[in-house]
């Protein structure tokens, strides 16, 4: 029976996650459970799986939380408090589900605490991608990754493979892209875009944030970056292309020209169920494809005049120091400007593309938590000034 800690349960990887528990009540029971503030979704959840600890990072939502529960379950509430359970020595595996920086700190408190990591958030990665290898390498922490593209890449990797390490003969990573819902809209038609249509995603189930990152194609910039920090090779080694059927999830090229790639339904339960299981195989609750029905894959370059934030990440990559770390924080900004209709849809990488200038003269990485923090917090200040210009 392994004990799992879910930060970011009422989100989609969150519920896709105890849907995983739901199916297998054998192997995995659900200790703690956190959220925000959705005390609707939280109350349901705690209702059915039963965990010892509930945490909400609103003291408002967890004190309604503990009003409505019956005792059976401990409400905490606070940042400190997500870490705490993240850390919980009864915990056995963490699922990292939070979205935004704000997952960093109770991800690494896991990692520090030695656990079996799951990370589906991209931003801790981007963020303190080399702090957080180190403390895993000091305290025998395990990391998988829960994004598609990189459960696809460890899965084509060799067995012996572990994030934060090189992987032998590889010569290329290829992660693989949708497009997402303006693959093909004109250019001059972009400015125009809602939204509501830019949260529209043609494959995939996902928030809001995630969502416009991935017709933006910053969440594809993020991975290229996520990439690079969980298996150790430089930008010119990992390459991006678009395979609108989104089938194929990534692929490993290796030195003698083999390529290997992860098929499989674009559902989330399918990289859950494999970071969950490993190194077993447990059912997940999705079928396979049916190729025939498919038809064909097809495969196209990335239009950097379409999805320049692609060409800002992978540029923040190349130049290094802190540039990832504000790339990531000025998206956040640019995207809830946008979500709330104070920003276009092209001036979200205007904004990120600003933020990145202004900072470029500070590339020295950060060596703890507190610089790292410090520089997410001034990128943060820098594309709000530009949001309200």
């Amino acid at each position: 029976m392994q004990r799992l800690v879910v930060l970011g349960a009422t989100g989609t990887i969150g519920r896709n996650t105890l849907d995983l528990v739901r199916r297998h009540p054998q192997r995995l029971q659900a200790l703690a459970l956190t959220a925000h503030r959705d005390v609707d979704g939280m109350a349901a959840l705690c209702a059915e799986f039963r965990p010892r600890y509930a945490a909400m990072a609103d003291a408002a939502a967890a004190a309604e939380l503990r009003r409505r529960l019956d005792g059976a379950t401990e409400v905490l509430d606070g940042a400190t408090a997500l870490g705490e359970l993240a850390a919980h020595p009864d915990a056995d595996q963490v699922m990292s589900a939070i979205v935004g920086a704000v997952g960093l700190l109770p991800t690494l408190a896991a990692v520090r605490a030695g656990k079996r990591v799951l990370i589906a958030n991209k931003e801790p990665l981007v963020m303190a991608g080399r702090l957080l290898m180190q403390a895993a390498e000091r305290s025998g922490a395990t990391l998988l990754p829960i994004d598609s593209e990189h459960n696809a890449i460890f899965q084509c990797l060799p067995p012996d493979s572990r994030c934060g390490r090189a992987p032998k003969h590889v010569h290329k990573l290829i992660l693989t892209a949708s497009g997402g819902p303006f693959r093909e809209t004109p250019l001059d038609e972009l400015a125009a875009v809602t939204p509501q249509q830019a949260v529209r995603h043609p494959n995939w189930v996902m928030g809001a944030k995630i969502s416009v990152d991935s017709a933006t194609m910053m969440n594809k910039g993020l991975e290229l970056i996520e990439a690079s920090v969980l298996y150790g090779l430089p930008d010119a080694q990992i390459d991006v292309v678009i395979h609108p059927e989104s089938a194929i999830h990534s692929i490993v090229e290796y030195v003698d020209g083999s390529m290997l790639a992860q098929l499989g339904q674009a559902d989330m339960r399918v990289p859950i169920a494999h970071a969950l299981a490993w190194p077993e195989r447990w059912e997940s609750g999705v079928g396979g494809l049916d190729l025939a029905a498919l038809g064909r894959f097809r495969f196209e370059a990335a239009d950097l005049r379409r999805f320049p934030c692609l060409a800002l990440a992978r540029s923040a990559l190349r130049d290094g120091g802190d540039l990832p770390n504000v790339l990531n924080a000025a998206n956040e900004v640019a995207v809830q400007a946008f979500l709330e209709g104070r920003l276009t849809y092209p001036g979200i990488a205007q904004v990120i593309e600003k933020t990145l200038a202004a900072a470029a003269r500070r590339t020295a990485v950060a060596a703890d938590l507190d610089a790292i923090l410090a520089v997410d917090a001034r990128a943060r200040a820098q594309a709000q000034e530009l949001v309200g210009a």
